[in-house]
């Protein structure tokens, strides 16, 4: 084949990079919550979603699990990369996810990203203590 294929990758500019862009998030966030995820969102300067993940072992204690789970929250933010423009989001594992089947998680994460785009998850605003 000669045609060139579309570059699918999860680009650095898609990755929330530093503990800076991570603790934006964290104190200044919609939350969105069920029994498999947690996630928080909060509009960015530019005009592209921008992923982090916290994937606990309190929750996942194997790496293959929690792999897995990266894999899975990586590949669903990919297919609804374009509907979640100008937001950074933080995606962080609950009990629930331990033992989902993939189609759970996806379901779950597609409902996430859906309030997290039309503005239904709940605001959560936290001040640094000073």
């Amino acid at each position: 084949m000669s045609g060139e294929r579309p570059d699918h990758r999860f680009q650095r500019t898609s990755r929330l990079t530093d503990a800076a862009s991570f603790g934006r998030v964290f104190r200044k966030a919609r939350r969105s919550r069920d029994n498999m995820f947690t996630v928080l969102t909060t509009k960015n300067a530019g005009h592209e979603a921008r992923l982090g993940m916290a994937i606990s072992k309190k929750f996942c204690r194997l790496a293959s699990d929690r792999n897995r789970l990266k894999r899975i929250i990586r590949e669903s933010f990919r297919q609804h990369r374009p509907e979640l423009e100008g937001l950074d989001i933080v995606v962080l594992n609950q009990s629930g996810t331990q033992h989902a089947d993939n189609k759970a998680l996806f379901d779950s994460l597609a409902q996430h990203w859906t309030r997290s785009r039309t503005g239904q998850a709940t605001i959560q605003d936290k001040q640094a203590d000073g």
